[in-house]
């Protein structure tokens, strides 16, 4: 899914259609890759060939590190891999927009933002990518970016808030809700739920924590500025 302004010199690629609605007002390509590592390649890739001057990776993230809460804003400095790869997001860049979100009382955290290709869903599986990587969240989608728009040899900025802890599970249910293109399978949802009705609380919970996540991102897309705060000179 798409949602783009041809005039438009960043190119900003989410996740989820939620995320997406949440840079409405921006002037800003929009991308949603529903979910997979794989489609936000693609997406961060064709977003470049269609004339994008930067990429930002925007949404929301599991997190790894105790510390941080459903709701809280991260402005990795570092984007990685759990294996070898990493990148820096464009320090002049990235320092604008903290320095924006501080000025409106958003004090995002720094750090290392690690992506994955598949969901991390599982608290054990935290813990270990957290003693592997030293990272403070996880995502699907900033990697990804991060590695088309250095090849590209453009400048990149991740901005993610956190939806579920280092010490919850991700239902099985919201794994597989997703549809291409961002969307939730409401029909699925309520078909997983009269599965595994145990799992309604954990789902209800998850929801309050990503509108929570939600709303952060709003407010730190209108705090950044109308192109996320780019500025080429």
């Amino acid at each position: 899914m798409s949602a783009e302004r041809r005039s438009a010199r960043i190119g900003v690629v989410t996740g989820l259609r939620a995320e997406a609605r949440c840079l409405r007002g921006l002037d800003v390509r929009v991308a949603c890759s529903g979910g997979s590592a794989e489609r936000a390649r693609s997406e961060a890739a064709r977003l470049v060939s269609g004339g994008a001057v930067g990429l930002v990776s925007c949404g929301l993230a599991g997190g790894l590190a105790p510390e941080l809460r459903p709701g809280d804003l991260l402005l990795p400095d570092t984007v990685r891999t759990a294996g070898p790869a990493s990148w820096t997001a464009d320090p002049i860049w990235r320092e604008r927009v903290h320095a924006r979100l501080a000025a409106g009382g958003l004090e995002p955290t720094p750090g290392t933002l690690v992506g994955s290709d598949h969901i991390v869903a599982t608290v054990s599986d935290k813990r270990a990518l957290l003693e592997a990587t030293v990272a403070q969240a996880v995502d699907m989608e900033s990697h990804e970016v991060a590695a088309v728009a250095t090849a590209a040899g453009l400048p990149f900025l991740a901005i993610r808030a956190l939806a579920d802890p280092h010490d919850q599970v991700v239902p099985q249910i919201a794994r597989e809700a997703l549809t291409p293109d961002g969307r939730v399978r409401l029909r699925a949802t309520l078909g997983g739920l009269i599965r595994q009705p145990a799992e309604l609380m954990a789902l209800l919970r998850l929801a309050r924590q990503s509108a929570r996540g939600l709303a952060t991102l709003r407010r730190a897309a209108t705090l950044a500025g109308p192109e996320f705060g780019f500025d080429p000179s």
